[in-house]
């Protein structure tokens, strides 16, 4: 009898084993890699049962099954007890069918009266056979007193063979298979949900006809329609989301192109130089700037609110007019002799600050003394037309931002931020009190400044101005809000609060001269064209949360947490295209994560984009405390604000169009320096390197990186440029390489031309138009012929350029070159050849400075002409 069920718990075989005269087939072994010697293997079978066997026979054993082998037959079967290993039983049956070794293994079963030794004719193949017990080879029924459900037992002849897997099969059983409806799967909406239930509702009960949406069944219909639309929407979005080129989300896009390596940006805020004029009272006093612990003075553009000071409680009105908000970045401290300073000309008439000025000298007043400083900032205004001699006539354009590098006499600072005048410098001849002042070449004068003229026969002065009292802002105002608390309801990783204001203000960053690494709203050593620059990369969004009782440690935001450890506060804030931001914090390994109970304060900005780039004189309106606070400004004391400047840098978020173009080549951008050329590469990353070239070298105990360095405008490589190049490249440098930093090989140029003047033309004024189109200098019509940003290394000279270049010039009529060489080198056939080439670190240079002439040498011959 085969067996009819598949049980987990087989009771049965207890069962019998416990009954007093029912006997069955406990389990069956096949004598294999223990068999004797002589005994063949996998040919000899145990069958052991529960109770002592009777005499069973050849007969009695029946084996089925097999694939390959088939059939498999009995030889012989005799219970094991039935063996001998006594010499006078040898001769006997069943003895005399095996060998001493096998009548020894066989008398030495611990279970010999039960088990019954079965030899059957092959070795079977790798399939399931059965083994049963039956009453004669004729009657298939088991023998007297055997169980009819244990008389038979599946068993493999291959069961000691190596295998990865149990020899135990598994039963199991299958689930049942309900018959399934007809589903039409393309239902993906409301309305094809709907047809669908109903459809399906008039199927399984004709006898329902109604229709009508009040009818509740209906409407249980029409719930289920809408739920399942949601449904619908959500799995198609969790496939749409899961690709670059599909995703709609402004989050899902940031994602999949920050696995690719590309920063995907949220657009920046702007910046604009704002300066204010105040009165006497005022002397001393600060304007605030933003910290941790406040945010920065409020500014607003021009509304119905008169201009200067604004009351705090007019501020929601001004929003609400579409006032633009902006605040200041540092503290700054306020004085009436800084409202508008005059330049001082030591006498002189029809004076200007030419282009790329970085000096100039300051009256001074003993009565209203100036109290300037090394990082102050001042903006040169063209106050009246040259022209014209009105206000209203001057040149917007003419207006530029410095940093001061330097200050004589130089005003001592008080801890409690006053300033003390120093001496006083006056001029010998009138007695005039002045000051001098320097800014870095960074901020050099791009235009010529007009600072006294002659108009209409009277000499006037004072036509430009510098102003102080001059603070940057940026586009933003601070809001406070709390935040929705994490309850034991909602599972730290699902917290996402959202904020309530919008669009978050994102603030670029530039990197600190003082701290290298280390990040800067504003960098107080840097230039002042410094402030207006930075990379899209280091923009960080301007908020952070305060839990209360830990203001000193608050949370802080990243562009994303995979280099923040499990102890670190910070989290994301992920901005979608319609404004919404919500916050995203760690797991405990990328990030903290918040505990339950977190409700932090979140203190950020509101103002992004190019929305604040304002235009000049757009800035009318101060708000300020009224009373101020010991030490601030009182708003009454401040006459005037505006920003002689437009705004700039406010940059709207990255398109995700535009992301789906750029990400997926954004790998192969090179962020690690390992040949010379990945040196070179890397070093043309920097602003102020227009090319640079690496040699790698062995010297002795490790490889060093000479990097050769051809900076803009042909500047000086010097021990703070060097400095800044090493902190640029240090994320890019291969351990184990040394850094060596230096400037071009320069090649003077000697250069002499024989030029023949166009009749009626003057010689001298034909030449010095030469020198001016030949020269290294920036020109109001563009840049010289030898200008240093128009050669770098290995960048040729050939004669046609200079033939067209003089050629060029009014009043030449023909050109021709005498001398083409290196500066105190022989001929080299430069003339002959039209060119003369350069070395991979050389870089051609003429000056044509008498003063250092071994920086190139220009000779003209001029003929013909006046």
């Amino acid at each position: 009898m085969g067996t009819q069920y598949r049980c987990h718990n087989q009771q049965r075989a207890r069962l019998v084993r416990d009954h007093s005269t029912l006997n069955g087939i406990d389990y069956l072994e096949v004598l294999d890699q223990e068999a004797p010697p002589g005994s063949p293997r996998q040919r000899t079978l145990f069958v052991h049962c529960f109770k002592d066997l009777p005499a069973l026979r050849r007969e009695n054993v029946h084996l089925e099954g097999g694939v390959r082998v088939r059939p498999v037959e009995v030889e012989w079967a005799f219970p094991a007890s039935e063996f001998s290993t006594k010499p006078e039983d040898a001769g006997k049956a069943p003895n005399n069918l095996v060998t001493s070794a096998e009548r020894g293994f066989f008398a030495g079963l611990e279970d010999k009266a039960r088990a019954l030794v079965v030899r059957t004719s092959s070795t079977g193949d790798f399939s399931t056979y059965t083994l049963r017990l039956v009453a004669s080879s004729s009657v298939t029924t088991p023998p007297p007193g055997f169980d009819p459900q244990l008389s038979e037992v599946e068993f493999s002849f291959k069961v000691e063979c190596p295998s990865d897997f149990d020899c135990k099969q598994e039963t199991v059983c299958p689930p049942q298979k309900l018959e399934e409806p007809k589903i039409d799967y393309l239902a993906k909406d409301y309305e094809s949900f709907r047809r669908l239930m109903l459809d399906r509702l008039s199927v399984i009960m004709p006898e329902w006809k109604e229709r009508n949406p009040a009818d509740l069944q209906v409407a249980l219909v029409e719930l289920l329609a809408y739920v399942g639309d949601h449904l619908s929407y959500y799995q198609d979005a969790v496939a749409t989301e899961a690709y670059l080129g599909t995703a709609h989300h402004r989050t899902s896009v940031r994602r999949h192109a920050r696995l690719l390596n590309y920063p995907m940006h949220d657009g920046c805020n702007a910046r604009v130089w704002v300066a204010f004029e105040v009165k006497q009272a005022a002397d001393g006093y600060v304007l605030p700037g933003s910290s941790e612990r406040q945010p920065g003075t409020l500014l607003l553009t021009c509304t119905s609110a008169p201009p200067g000071p604004l009351p705090q409680d007019r501020v929601d009105a001004a929003l609400r007019e579409g006032a633009v908000a902006f605040e200041t970045i540092q503290d700054m401290t306020l004085y009436a002799a800084h409202n508008e300073i005059k330049f001082y000309t030591w006498g002189d008439e029809e004076c200007c600050l030419p282009k790329g000025a970085t000096q100039a000298f300051l009256k001074d007043d003993p009565a209203n003394r100036l109290r300037l400083r090394r990082g102050d900032m001042l903006i040169f205004e063209e106050k009246t037309d040259p022209q014209t001699g009105t206000e209203a006539d001057a040149n917007p354009l003419h207006r530029h931002a410095v940093r001061l590098t330097y200050v004589n006499p130089e005003a001592t600072q008080a801890a409690d931020g006053r300033r003390t005048p120093a001496g006083l410098l006056t001029d010998p001849l009138t007695g005039q009190a002045y000051v001098e002042v320097r800014w870095d070449p960074q901020d050099a004068l791009p235009f010529p400044l007009c600072l006294s003229a002659v108009i209409e026969g009277q000499a006037r002065s004072d036509l430009s101005v510098a102003r102080g009292n001059v603070v940057l802002a940026d586009h933003g105002r601070t809001v406070e809000e709390t935040l929705p608390a994490l309850d034991a309801d909602t599972s730290p990783q699902r917290y996402r609060p959202s904020l309530s204001h919008g669009p978050l203000t994102q603030q670029g960053r530039v990197r600190s001269r003082k701290r290298p690494g280390g990040m800067l709203v504003v960098d107080p050593e840097a230039p002042a064209s410094a402030a207006m620059r930075w990379e899209m990369r280091h923009v960080q969004p301007a908020i952070r949360l305060v839990e209360p009782g830990s203001e000193d440690r608050p949370w802080l935001p990243q562009r994303d947490l995979l280099g923040s450890d499990r102890f670190a506060r910070e989290f994301v804030a992920e901005v979608e295209d319609d404004g919404r931001t919500r916050l995203r914090f760690g797991d405990d390994v990328l990030g903290a994560q918040p505990e339950t109970g977190f409700q932090p304060q979140a203190i950020y900005r509101v103002g992004n984009g190019r929305a604040g780039n304002v235009g000049r004189e757009s800035i009318v309106n101060v708000v300020l405390k009224s009373p101020p606070p010991p030490g601030v400004v009182d708003p009454r004391d401040i006459l005037k604000v505006r920003n002689p400047m437009p705004a700039q840098g406010g940059t709207d978020p990255e398109g995700l169009d535009q992301v789906r173009l750029y990400a997926p080549q954004a790998f192969r951008r090179q962020e690690r320096a390992v040949t010379a050329a990945d040196y070179a590469e890397v070093t043309e990353r920097h602003p102020q390197v227009q090319k640079a070239a690496a040699t790698i070298r062995w010297t002795g105990s490790w490889y060093t990186v000479f990097i050769t360095i051809d900076r803009q405008g042909g500047r000086a490589v010097d021990a703070d440029f060097e400095r800044e190049i090493r902190d640029f490249l240090e994320r890019y440098r291969l351990a184990g390489h040394d850094l060596e930093v230096n400037g071009p090989l320069f090649v003077p140029l000697d250069l002499k031309l024989v030029v023949c003047v166009r009749p009626g033309y003057y010689k001298s004024e034909v030449k010095k138009a030469l020198l001016e189109a030949l020269s290294n200098r920036d020109l109001t019509t563009g840049r010289g012929f030898f200008h240093p940003d128009n050669f770098t290394f290995g960048t040729p000279v050939y004669l046609s350029q200079i033939y067209a270049t003089a050629m060029q010039v009014p009043g030449v009529q023909s050109v021709e070159v005498e001398r083409f060489q290196r500066l105190g080198k022989a001929p080299n056939q430069e003339i002959e050849d039209g060119v003369l080439r350069t070395g991979r670190l050389e870089v051609v240079r003429l000056d044509n400075d008498p003063n250092f002439p071994e920086n190139g040498r220009l000779e003209l011959v001029m003929r013909g002409g006046l």
